[in-house]
């Protein structure tokens, strides 16, 4: 598999490195309406804590279930710090 990553955009203060990765050959690329996705939390690290992202709890099979389909907060290159910090439970 190849996997190709857009160049830095120095214009918008987007660039690749260890805190921003845009994939945008993946297959669920855009998997979000917006421009810039970090897809180096592709699948939300912070799931199972509680995440400063705008995700719901919706009762499903009587259960509650944290539903984090309109939440961009981790593909937000500017969030990686806190995310990182949330991780390491500092």
């Amino acid at each position: 598999m190849r996997v190709r990553a857009v160049s830095d955009d120095k214009e918008n203060g987007v660039k690749n490195s260890f805190r921003y990765f845009e994939n945008r050959d993946c297959k669920y690329y855009p998997c979000h309406k917006m421009e810039h996705i970090n897809c180096l939390f592709c699948y939300c690290p912070l799931y199972s804590y509680d995440c400063p992202g705008n995700y719901e709890m919706r009762e499903i099979r009587g259960r509650m279930v944290k539903v984090c389909t309109d939440c961009t907060y981790p593909h937000e290159a500017e969030n990686y710090p806190a995310i990182i910090r949330i991780l390491s439970g500092y």
